[in-house]
C-alpha cells in the first residue's frame, strides 16, 4: 500500500461487509453494497486497477438459529439466501468482480492456514472459561442463542455484542442474567476449554495503524478507546455444530468451530484470490494486494485495500482483524469506510414490524435503481445517518436528476441535432475547458477523501453549469443573428454532456450509458477513464430522449400510504401476539422516563436565560465521533457551542438553523474546545428545539 493519492501503481481491492445469509435485503443493506460498487467503479475512472469482492457469510448462530426455526440444514437455509443475494445485487447494478461465501472450499482452507499460523506462532492459546448453557437441554448457548444483560451498560444484550446498548463486542461468559433464546430457561455457567487469540500482542502495532489508517472519521476515531485502553484478547472457538472446524492437531478442539468473525473477513481475501483464479494473475494479482513479504511487516506492503461497512462492526474491521492479517503476514487495510444507518421518516428500520423499504418493495416501484443508488451515496456525507422518506427522495431525484442533468442533457442534444446534426464544427471554449477540468480535479479529491457525495455533485454542479450557459448565452436567438457564436454555445454544451456522462456513470450507470448512447459514442461509458470528459464527441448523432422522469406527488402519496399501511398491520399483529396487559394497571407502556417528583420553585426557573438562537457555522470536532463546533447568533452577541449531534444531523445542512439555547450555563471545555452555552434538543434523535413563528435571535424564551 502506497498512501500516495490514488491513482497509484498498486492494484486495489474494495470490499463489503459480507450480508449475513438469513434474510432479505432493505435499502439501510444497500447502501454500503452501492457505496462499494460507485467507489470501485469511480477508481477505475480515474485509472486505479480495482477489484470489487464481497461475499455471503454463512456461518454463526444466526443462520444456525433461523435454520432451526425453518426446519433445514444451515447450509440448505444459508445457500438458499446466498442465492437470492446473487439475484438481487444486479438489480441494483452492484457489479461484484467475485461474489462468493464463507463456506466454500477456498475459504475454508484459507481460514484453517491463517489460524494454523497464528497458532504456530504463538498467538493462539487454550484457556478454560466459561460459557452459558441451558441446563434442561443440556447443551451450550453461543452467541445469539444467549441474551441477558450487558456488563458494560446495563441494557439487554446479545451473547456476543451490546446491540440494544453500548454496542461493545462480547466475549463467552460476559453476558449478566443470561436466558436461552431456544427455550425460554434460565442459563447457567459452566467451565469449558476455548481457543483465545492473543490481541494484546498487537496493542502497539494497532496504536500506529489506527493512526494512519485512512477512511471516515468514525472508523479512525471509535476503536481508540479498545486500542488505547487495556486489549483484552479474544476469543476465537464456539460450541457449534455450523461453521469451520478449529484446524488443530487430531483429538484437540474436535467439538470446536472458528467464531464466525474469523472467517468472515478472511472472506474478503478468498473472493479477491477467486478472482484471480477466474481471470489469471496478468489480469490481477490478488498476492500483490493481499501478500506482505517484507521481512518486518512493513506497513506499505499489499496493494490498497479498502472496506466498505456499517459503522456496528468498525471494532471488527479495525482491530481483530488488521491484527490477524498482521499474525499472519498479510497487507494491513490501507481505508475503512464505515457508513452511518439509514433511518425511515426519522426512526430506525424494524424489520420485525416490516417497517422497512425492502429491496423488492423499491423495484416495484419501478423507478430507475439509479436513483436509489445516487441518493443513498449522496445523500450526507457517508459515516452519518440518512433519513429516507420518499418525499425527500423524490425532492432529491427531481431537483438534481430531472431538473440538472436531464433537463441540460436533453436540451443541449436535442438543439444540437436539429440545427446541427450533432457536434458543431468549433473548438470547445477555453472557459468551458476550464470549468471541466475544475469538475474532474474535484472528482478525484473527492475519491481521495473518500467523499462519494462531493464525487456524485461534480456531475450535477456540471449540469447546473450548463442550464446557466444555455440561459445566459440563449443560442436560439444567435442561430440568425451570430451563427458562429450560436455553434460555439452548443459545441461548449455537448462537450459538458459528454463530461457528466464519464463523472455520473458511477452512480447512476443505467443513465449514463443511456447518455453515451445518445451521443452515439463507441464501446461503454464505463470502459472509459476520466481524459474522455474532455475528448471531442462524434460529429454526427440522432435526437435524445429524456433521461430522467420526475416523480409525481401522487405517487410518493401512495408509497407513503402503502408503507403506513404495511407497519400497521405489522404492529397489530405483533400487538396480538403480546399480551402485555394488566388487570390493576390500565396506563400506556412507554419507554419515556417518568416526570420527575421534585419540584422546583420559580424562582429557580427565572434564573434561567433561555434565548432563540440562529447557527450561523457548523463542523464537526477532529477525533470527536459525536460533536460539533457551532457558531450561534445571539441577537446581542455571537456564541460558540459544542453539541453531541454529528451522528443525528447532517451538519452541512445545520446553518440557517433556529434553535433553543441555555446562554446562562457554565462554559466548558468539550475535545479542547470552548463550548459557551447549551443546545436545547428532545430524545435520544436529538430533534432540536426551536420556534413555530419568525422569532428574533436573542429573543427570550418565556
Amino acid at each position: 500500500m502506497s498512501h500516495e493519492d490514488f491513482p497509484t501503481e498498486s492494484p486495489a481491492v474494495v470490499t463489503c461487509g459480507l450480508p449475513y445469509a438469513n434474510g432479505d435485503l432493505h435499502v439501510g443493506h444497500l447502501r454500503t453494497y452501492v457505496s462499494g460498487d460507485i467507489l470501485t467503479r469511480a477508481l477505475e475512472t480515474i485509472g486505479q486497477q480495482t477489484a470489487f469482492v464481497s461475499g455471503s457469510d454463512m456461518h454463526g448462530t444466526p443462520i444456525a438459529v433461523n435454520a432451526e426455526e425453518a426446519g433445514v440444514s444451515p447450509e440448505e437455509f444459508a445457500l438458499d439466501w446466498h442465492e437470492t443475494y446473487q439475484e438481487t445485487f444486479p438489480q441494483f447494478d452492484v457489479d461484484f468482480d467475485n461474489y462468493g461465501h464463507t463456506h466454500d472450499e477456498t475459504n475454508t482452507e484459507l481460514t484453517r492456514d491463517i489460524v494454523r499460523t497464528l497458532d504456530d506462532r504463538g498467538y493462539v492459546y487454550e484457556k478454560e472459561i466459561e460459557v452459558a448453557w441451558d441446563p434442561i437441554e443440556d447443551q451450550p448457548l453461543p452467541d445469539r442463542y444467549v441474551v441477558g444483560t450487558c456488563p458494560y451498560c446495563g441494557e439487554q444484550a446479545r451473547g456476543d455484542e451490546c446491540d440494544e446498548g453500548c454496542g461493545r463486542h462480547l466475549e463467552p461468559g460476559e453476558i449478566e442474567d443470561p436466558k436461552s433464546t431456544l427455550t425460554g430457561n434460565p442459563a447457567e455457567y459452566r467451565t469449558r476449554d476455548h481457543k483465545f487469540f492473543r490481541v494484546s500482542e498487537f496493542q502497539e502495532y494497532l496504536q500506529e495503524f489506527i493512526d494512519r489508517l485512512e477512511g471516515t472519521s468514525n472508523a479512525q476515531n471509535q476503536p481508540r478507546e479498545w486500542i488505547e485502553g487495556e486489549l483484552q484478547d479474544w476469543c476465537i472457538s464456539r460450541d457449534l455444530d455450523w461453521g469451520i472446524d478449529y484446524p488443530g492437531d487430531e483429538g484437540e478442539a474436535d467439538d470446536l468451530v472458528l467464531y464466525v468473525w474469523v472467517d468472515a473477513p478472511i472472506e474478503y481475501i478468498s473472493s479477491t484470490k477467486q478472482y484471480t483464479e477466474r481471470v489469471g494473475a496478468d489480469e490481477y494479482d490478488w498476492e500483490a494486494v493481499w501478500r506482505d513479504e517484507s521481512e518486518a511487516g512493513d506497513a506499505d506492503a499489499g496493494g490498497e485495500i479498502v472496506h466498505v461497512i456499517g459503522r456496528d462492526i468498525i471494532q471488527h474491521h479495525t482491530v481483530f482483524w488488521p491484527a490477524m492479517l498482521r499474525g499472519a503476514d498479510f497487507a494491513e487495510p490501507r481505508a475503512v469506510m464505515a457508513s452511518g444507518f439509514v433511518n425511515l421518516e426519522g426512526e430506525a428500520f424494524s424489520t420485525s414490524r416490516n417497517r422497512a423499504i425492502w429491496a423488492d418493495d423499491y423495484l416495484d416501484t419501478e423507478f430507475s435503481t439509479d436513483l436509489l443508488r445516487y441518493y443513498l451515496a449522496t445523500q450526507g456525507s457517508f459515516e452519518r445517518d440518512v433519513d429516507f422518506t420518499w418525499g425527500r427522495f423524490q425532492e432529491r431525484v427531481n431537483a438534481e436528476l430531472a431538473d440538472a442533468v436531464g433537463n441540460f442533457v436533453y436540451r443541449a442534444l436535442l438543439f444540437a441535432t436539429r440545427n446541427y446534426d450533432g457536434t458543431p464544427d468549433a473548438d470547445v471554449s477555453p472557459d468551458v475547458v476550464d470549468r471541466i477540468r475544475e469538475a474532474m480535479e474535484a472528482f478525484q479529491a473527492a475519491l481521495n477523501d473518500y467523499s462519494l457525495r462531493r464525487a456524485g455533485e461534480t456531475a450535477v454542479d456540471l449540469a447546473r453549469f450548463g442550464n446557466e450557459y444555455i440561459q445566459r448565452n440563449e443560442p436560439w436567438k444567435l442561430t440568425d443573428d451570430d451563427p458562429d457564436r450560436a455553434a460555439q454555445v452548443i459545441r461548449d454544451t455537448v462537450q459538458l454532456v459528454k463530461a457528466i456522462s464519464v463523472l455520473l456513470a458511477p452512480f447512476t450507470p443505467e443513465k449514463a450509458e443511456t447518455v453515451w448512447s445518445q451521443l452515439e459514442e463507441d464501446g461503454s461509458v464505463h470502459d472509459r477513464e476520466i481524459d474522455a470528459c474532455l475528448e471531442a464527441p462524434p460529429a454526427t448523432f440522432g435526437e435524445p430522449t429524456e433521461l430522467f422522469e420526475k416523480i409525481e406527488d401522487d405517487t410518493v402519496a401512495n408509497l407513503e400510504d402503502q408503507l403506513a399501511e404495511r407497519v400497521a398491520e405489522a404492529e397489530a399483529a405483533s400487538e396480538a401476539e403480546t399480551d402485555t396487559s394488566e388487570e390493576d394497571d390500565t396506563r400506556p407502556m412507554t419507554d419515556l422516563e417518568p416526570i420527575a417528583d421534585e419540584r422546583i420553585p420559580y424562582e429557580d426557573f427565572e434564573k434561567l436565560d433561555i434565548r432563540v438562537g440562529e447557527i450561523l457555522a457548523a463542523e464537526p470536532i477532529e477525533g470527536a465521533d459525536e460533536l460539533v463546533r457551532l457558531d450561534v447568533d445571539l441577537g446581542v452577541e455571537e456564541r460558540q457551542l459544542v453539541a453531541g449531534i454529528q451522528q443525528l444531523h447532517d451538519v452541512d445542512d445545520l446553518p440557517g438553523t433556529t434553535i433553543v439555547v441555555l446562554a446562562n450555563l457554565e462554559k466548558a471545555e468539550l475535545f479542547g474546545v470552548e463550548s459557551n452555552g447549551m443546545l436545547l434538543a428532545a430524545g435520544e434523535e436529538a430533534d432540536l428545539l426551536t420556534t413555530h413563528e419568525d422569532a428574533e435571535p436573542g429573543t427570550k424564551i418565556q
